[in-house]
């Protein structure tokens, strides 16, 4: 339900600069840094408008579950609807992992020039261009892996370097260790995608998208319901917009990987192209925006998981967080996508 949160610890470091260092040409130069941004100087949220738009916005939704959450980077308040309940990431899973993979390239442990030559084994399913490329390219480094994750959310990138890290556990640990125990980790796409239709094991030769259509199909419609019904209450791969939130805040204080890792990050999710018309749909068109969705896929009418997460910056320099899920829609696809859109207009005209 709709909730106003205590604001979040701030530093005085925040950098505009960093965050906009991947902004298009020309909405750097309407945004020429003149002054160190150290206290609020933004407006306050408006809350109750915000609260109504999206209860509104919620109802339309229905039965879906909606979860929304805003936080003005600067002051750190912020809102929250549905604030503390778990949703199913899908492919947002694949920020906090990226956010690990840096962290262990800060600590030394692994290096982005490091070498994989994939096997048949390590292929994941779709979406993933890697694997509709294999065998024909077989040789990556973990800087084309980790790439193909945030910008093209490949499935077997994300894969293979959460396991070079290791595994979804210590992804976990990781954020739990930084106190953002409302994100978790849990499985690989390998092993989540057929979960959430009640199919067996997966196995390599899914890992083009049809074939795994097909091998879905052959699971009865009454078993992939009830396993669809258990992944949308299931807490494993899970977050809650409250802790997404914190997570956004973090990675813009540069709190969870160094600086210049936070930019290498910022810079590739700014180029993300999938999701185009979800929070990006309803921004200003001068707004910079660095995000990750999350999209499952639509059995028997029913999407489990669409989603978008992400920093925008508007043209005068503000900042936001904001996180949307949408889980158990009945809408098609430009249904969803609107719901995202409209909840990203309500924020707009509520941060003034």
């Amino acid at each position: 339900m709709p909730r106003l949160e205590e604001p979040a610890r701030r530093k005085a470091t925040l950098d505009r600069r960093t965050l906009l260092a991947a902004a298009p040409a020309g909405l750097l130069a309407a945004c020429e840094p003149k002054m160190p941004v150290t206290v609020a100087t933004t407006p306050r949220i408006d809350i109750e408008g915000l609260g109504r738009a999206v209860s509104a916005i919620a109802g339309a939704a229905r039965p879906a579950a909606l979860g929304v959450g805003l936080s003005n980077l600067e002051s750190g308040q912020a809102y929250t609807f549905n604030g503390d309940r778990r949703f199913p990431m899908q492919s947002v899973f694949k920020l906090p992992l990226a956010a690990a993979v840096l962290a262990e390239a800060d600590a030394g442990r692994m290096m982005l020039a490091e070498p994989f030559v994939l096997t048949e084994e390590q292929l994941s399913p779709a979406v993933s261009p890697i694997a509709a490329a294999w065998p024909g390219r077989r040789d990556y480094t973990a800087q084309a892996l980790f790439e193909a994750m945030v910008i093209d959310s490949d499935n077997t990138a994300a894969d293979v370097l959460m396991k070079r890290i290791g595994g979804p556990g210590a992804v976990t640990a990781w954020l739990t260790a930084r106190r953002v125990p409302e994100v978790r980790v849990d499985r690989y796409e390998r092993e989540l995608q057929p979960a959430v239709y009640g199919m067996p094991s997966f196995r390599p030769a899914w890992r083009d998208g049809a074939r795994f259509a097909e091998a879905r199909a052959a699971t009865p419609a009454s078993e992939r319901l009830a396993a669809m019904r258990r992944y949308m209450s299931d807490p494993r791969d899970t977050a809650t917009p409250r802790g997404m939130l914190e997570f956004l805040q973090m990675l813009d204080r540069q709190e969870l990987v160094s600086p210049a890792s936070t930019r290498r990050l910022i810079e590739l999710m700014g180029r993300t192209r999938r999701g185009g018309e979800r929070i990006r749909a309803g921004l200003p068109r001068d707004a910079f925006l660095a995000h990750r969705p999350g999209t499952s896929g639509v059995d028997q009418g029913i999407s489990t998981a669409h989603n978008d997460v992400g920093i925008f910056t508007l043209a005068d320099r503000r900042s936001y967080a904001l996180a949307v899920f949408l889980s158990g829609s009945t809408l098609d696809e430009g249904g969803r996508d609107r719901i995202i859109a409209e909840v990203t207009r309500a924020a707009i005209r509520a941060v003034g």
